[in-house]
């Protein structure tokens, strides 16, 4: 420490390239996208800035209310289906054989090396209707009669023709390629979190009495809190502002607050309102991490106390 104290020679070089990174492709960008929020549209693509909260105040209209919500529910969903589905895979990782532990870890971070358009793409050849699930249950109710037989219980069971299935183009898809994405984000601090977990905890319950159950939702859930609140929170904020996954796998009943944010740029050309959109999402982000340190530094002074 004391070298880096008297070398400030030392210290500027380590921090004008990151600072400069920092207020040159993201604090001026957000200011200039800010400062659209409160202009006026002119002309096709004219604005002038007259420091006006009409956008805000059309953000506000019940149309554009409702898309919030849906966003926040279907981010909600995708957090509580992650959720559930990580903390088996947490867990599973954490008692697992130091071998078999980073093997494992490398398979939740395996998609991050995969672009999110071909995974997404890869869910479309999955969920169509001339897709994996739908063929696979078509061939298995076409082979009805075979299995039957094979399992012992003849032809007295009627199957008629398959009729696939409509797993695109709806809210279900969008939720189904939302845990998709966002399952490594809440898996890996879920991790995290368990692999601090003193064992002797659970061996204490155990050896008193506490059945698995009970061991797991009155010692090992409040001792992973930390894990789950970060994954709660890297997972949810993503998800209520992703893009890609409702534009390629929803319909036109499954627009989130990002898209229409998109339509608002790119289609109608309408910076001013796109802004405000955009800013009242980063308001709610701000806010919920906020709220996320309130709770955080609450937990701490009680633990001192």
């Amino acid at each position: 420490m004391e070298n880096w104290k008297n070398s400030a020679r030392a210290f500027w070089a380590s921090m004008l390239p990151p600072t400069f990174w920092l207020v040159a492709f993201f604090i001026i960008p957000l200011s200039i996208i800010w400062l659209y929020s409160f202009s006026s549209k002119t002309g096709i693509i004219e604005t002038t800035l007259d420091w006006n909260l009409t956008h805000y105040a059309r953000a506000l209209e019940p149309v554009y209310l409702g898309i919030f919500w849906k966003s926040i529910w279907m981010a909600a969903a995708t957090t509580a289906i992650c959720l559930v589905v990580a903390f088996p895979v947490a867990i599973a990782i954490v008692f697992a054989k130091p071998t078999m532990r980073m093997w494992l870890l490398l398979l939740v971070i395996l998609p991050f090396w995969t672009n999110l358009l071909i995974r997404t793409y890869a869910l479309i050849a999955v969920l169509r209707t001339n897709g994996f699930i739908n063929n696979g249950l078509d061939w298995l109710v076409t082979h009805a009669d075979w299995l039957l037989s094979f399992v012992g219980l003849g032809n007295n069971m009627l199957i008629g023709p398959y009729q696939p299935m409509a797993l695109l183009y709806n809210n279900t898809a969008v939720i189904f390629g939302l845990v998709y994405v966002h399952l490594p984000f809440m898996v890996l601090p879920l991790y995290a979190a368990l692999d601090r977990l003193d064992r002797t905890y659970l061996e204490a319950s155990l050896d008193l009495g506490a059945g698995h159950f009970r061991t797991f939702f009155l010692i090992v859930v409040p001792l992973a809190l930390p894990g789950i609140a970060s994954g709660v929170i890297i997972t949810f904020i993503p998800a209520m502002g992703s893009y890609l996954t409702p534009d390629l796998l929803g319909g036109t009943d499954s627009y989130m607050i990002a898209n229409v944010i998109a339509s608002q740029f790119k289609q109608a050309n309408n910076w001013p309102f796109g802004a405000a959109l955009s800013f009242l999402l980063m308001y709610a982000t701000f806010f919920a991490l906020a709220l996320r340190a309130v709770l955080m530094r609450k937990e701490g002074r009680g633990d001192r106390r």
